[in-house]
């Protein structure tokens, strides 16, 4: 398990993100329209994994905004924006906010995702949803590159993610 903190407080997670170079779980996530997608649907495209409490703070919302802006520069390269938030609340902040450039996906119906990713909250206010974290990989799935932000107030090192896509 992984600690990070809320606000200076300790808070920790189900595991640790997977490592690099290794291949990442498969997932079965759920689209805005309510369909099920999976990291074999995304094959041949390389991937910004951006996973998130609640897309309803303030620092969810500026990684979703910031990712956004950024992947419409990106060549064969998908934002993911994962967190445990109702696709109906996903899509409406996208909607509301012009953002078209990254895919929501919902982690609501079996939670699987989190454990997988080791990144579900165990304890504290949070329990329950995923903590702040970056994983990238290349088009075959293979882990890039990962961050699990340390203090969950803080956004992700934009930068190295997406370095990390142009190393492949």
């Amino acid at each position: 398990m992984a600690t990070v903190t809320l606000k200076g407080n300790t808070l920790t997670t189900v595991g640790e993100l997977p490592k690099v170079g290794s291949q990442a779980p498969n997932f079965k996530l759920t689209l805005n329209d309510l369909s099920t997608i999976s990291l074999g649907d995304f094959k041949g495209s390389k991937l910004v994994l951006n996973i998130f409490p609640s897309i309803d703070t303030g620092t969810c919302a500026a990684s979703v905004r910031q990712f956004n802006e950024e992947a419409s520069e990106l060549e064969n390269a998908k934002v993911l924006c994962i967190s445990r938030d109702l696709p109906f609340a996903q899509a409406r902040f996208c909607a509301a906010e012009g953002l078209e450039d990254v895919i929501n996906l919902s982690d609501y119906k079996n939670h699987q995702f989190g454990k997988d990713y080791g990144v579900e909250f165990t304890d504290g206010p949070l329990e329950g949803l995923l903590s702040r974290s970056v994983v990238v990989l290349d088009e075959s799935g293979v882990v890039r590159y990962t961050e699990q932000v340390s203090e969950t107030t803080d956004e992700p090192n934009y930068k190295a993610a997406l370095e990390a896509l142009m190393d492949d």
